[in-house]
């Protein structure tokens, strides 16, 4: 097969040989996608570990992104399932990808609920549509006669809503490149610096 002529391969950026630009080009495309709601890093995938040990995923919206503390933040309902299995353990693990950039985020970490002061100022930033969510009567995932039940609504949402915020441990960053894919682990100790080392793609 011969390769077309007129298809350019992209540029290489200056990150591409280096550990810590590669971790902060990851950082900023997860500190937009909390920003932006067009950017694919937006929504992010989340996994916790159910009653019978086994990985339970959904996508959930990532709210806030914060490289300096190693933190990202999604919100939930408090009748939600992930509550129960977070409540039992706390580890998660989160995927994001965006397919422009061609990077591909694994992060794991443990899970915190948010809770008083810390929840109320968060509540108090949600929109009039983004709190519509927490407003509905049946609790996520319950079983209805028809899709109508599922937006009937009872209350103003404030006492199910939930803030969980991630404190990351560690991240697998995956560039695919035409010119040779990248791959590399970074671990943060809290007591200790970031750590990070390249790895086979």
């Amino acid at each position: 097969m011969h390769s077309d002529p007129t298809r350019r391969s992209a540029p290489i950026p200056p990150w591409y040989d280096d550990l810590d630009g590669s971790l902060a080009e990851g950082w900023g495309l997860l500190v937009r996608g909390a920003a932006d709601r067009r950017s694919p890093m937006h929504t992010v995938a989340v996994a916790t570990v159910d009653a019978e040990g086994l990985p339970n995923v959904r996508t959930v919206v990532l709210r806030a992104a914060d490289p300096a503390r190693w933190r990202i933040r999604f919100h939930t309902d408090a009748r939600a399932r992930k509550l129960e299995e977070l409540a039992r353990q706390p580890a998660v693990a989160a995927l994001a990808y965006h397919p422009a950039a061609k990077i591909q985020l694994r992060l794991v970490g443990t899970a915190r609920v948010l809770a008083g002061s810390e929840a109320a100022a968060i509540w108090a930033q949600v929109t009039p549509h983004g709190r519509q969510c927490y407003r509905v009567a049946k609790a996520p995932g319950e079983p209805i006669a028809s899709p109508a039940e599922g937006a009937s609504m009872d209350a103003d949402g404030a006492d199910r809503f939930c803030a969980v915020e991630v404190e990351v441990a560690s991240i697998e960053w995956l560039y695919l490149a035409a010119a040779g894919h990248r791959r590399a682990r970074f671990r943060r100790d809290p007591d200790g610096p970031i750590t990070g080392e390249w790895l086979v793609p």
